[in-house]
């Protein structure tokens, strides 16, 4: 009997209109359009405008997207994983949020947190559940409204993040496509470099914590750099040597979007040229969990059946991770 793998079958993905450009960020904070570009290879990036409305927005609009496309009806899903750090609220889940919303009644939903990690993680437990036989099809989504949690007066990290979700439908195969391996680490030593202070159970929110401007992402940029270059680019070259991928063989690299410098190390180290990498940096800025599955949304009309991917991600906590997937279909 042949191996159950899981197959990415279906890609959906999107971003808000309102888009906030370098050139608008240089009225709000001391940069320029140069030194953000030079540094983090960021031109705009997109941002969630309105009243009352979070993340769960942007996922529905996504999973609707690939429901479109393949066809399939939303009642045939088991279980929706939503990977995000800025969830609608702190209970119910989001992923629960978007299951009612897309008509995915008869599936369990739950949300993840690992940061820009997250979507990794989501795929490696979804890919789990269909390899188990348990399941048929479950959705993966990452998506983040980092807008909600950024302090437009730091300059250190709000010209870096943006909004925006993806998602990806996983079924089973028993061809030679699917998640095919993966590495995924974390080290907590990380929470120094990269946190929100307040809002949690440790230091509950307050008038205290809001006052003192806690409820905000935190980041030691250079220490998280130095991390991310050295974890992200170290796992991203083993996952491949392991299953015995060259540069030649390997067709697409796949990396998370924080920093430009960083995608870059990671296909030096790979062996990879540009033109096998896949960058939307430039035009969403890092939308944290969404950013690799709107890479994937992005370049679906690229991919070919049986096209290799190393899928490699780093984020705070810290969190990092590759994954090797062997895609799955032509898209018509």
């Amino acid at each position: 009997m042949n191996k159950i793998r899981a197959a990415i079958t279906g890609v959906g993905g999107y971003v808000p209109d309102y888009v906030l450009t370098n050139k608008e960020l240089e009225t709000m904070v001391d940069t320029t359009d140069e030194w953000i570009t030079s540094r983090t290879g960021i031109k705009e990036r997109r941002i969630l405008k309105g009243d009352n409305v979070g993340v769960s927005v942007m996922g529905i609009a996504a999973v609707k997207d690939m429901l479109a496309k393949t066809k399939i009806d939303p009642k045939e899903i088991d279980c929706i994983i939503f990977a995000t750090i800025t969830p609608d609220l702190t209970f119910p889940a989001t992923a629960n949020i978007v299951a009612t919303a897309v008509g995915a009644t008869n599936a369990f939903s739950y949300d993840l947190a690992a940061a820009c990690s997250g979507f990794i993680y989501g795929l490696n437990t979804g890919a789990s559940f269909i390899q188990s036989g348990m399941y048929k099809k479950v959705v993966v989504i990452g998506g983040d409204k980092m807008s909600a949690i950024l302090d437009y007066t730091d300059r250190t990290t709000c010209i870096i993040f943006g909004d925006g979700a993806g998602c990806v439908l996983l079924e089973p195969t028993t061809e030679d496509v699917g998640v095919i391996d993966s590495i995924l680490k974390s080290d907590g030593a990380g929470e120094a470099y990269l946190h929100m202070k307040a809002g949690g159970s440790r230091l509950r929110p307050s008038h205290e914590t809001v006052d003192k401007r806690l409820h905000y992402v935190y980041q030691e940029g250079s220490a998280v750099f130095k991390f991310a270059v050295t974890n992200m680019a170290d796992v991203a070259a083993q996952v491949a040597e392991r299953n015995h991928l060259t540069p030649e063989t390997i067709n697409w690299l796949v990396p998370h979007q924080a920093n430009k410098r960083i995608i870059d190390a990671t296909a030096s180290r790979v062996g990879i040229s540009e033109n096998k990498v896949m960058m939307n940096i430039e035009r969403y800025g890092n939308t944290t969990g969404g950013t690799i599955p709107l890479l994937l949304w992005d370049y679906e009309k690229q991919l070919k059946k049986g096209d290799n991917l190393i899928i490699a991600a780093f984020g705070g906590g810290f969190t990092w991770g590759a994954i090797y997937v062997k895609w799955a279909y032509n898209r018509p």
